[in-house]
């Protein structure tokens, strides 16, 4: 899926190594789920200052989504 192997990439190379990177991908009808797990001592790098870094993984992967005509969820587990 597209969209998991996006999120992978954007989320090791936010944190320098795909290590403890781990995606996991609920589909519905109209929109998928993804679940991001990362070490809980490397979260912030990927949350970014005030949320700036994941609004904007979040912007990336919505039009992702919207050229497959459904909606995304992003949620950080650490």
């Amino acid at each position: 899926m597209a969209m998991k192997d996006l999120l992978e990439y954007l989320a090791g190379e936010l944190l320098g190594s795909s290590e403890g990177v781990e995606v996991k991908v609920r589909s519905g009808r109209h929109s998928v789920t993804l679940d991001l797990y990362l070490p809980a001592e490397e979260a912030g790098k990927v949350i970014g200052r005030n949320g700036r870094v994941i609004r904007a993984v979040r912007d990336v992967l919505g039009v992702v989504a919207a050229r497959e005509n459904k909606r995304v969820h992003l949620e950080v587990h650490s």
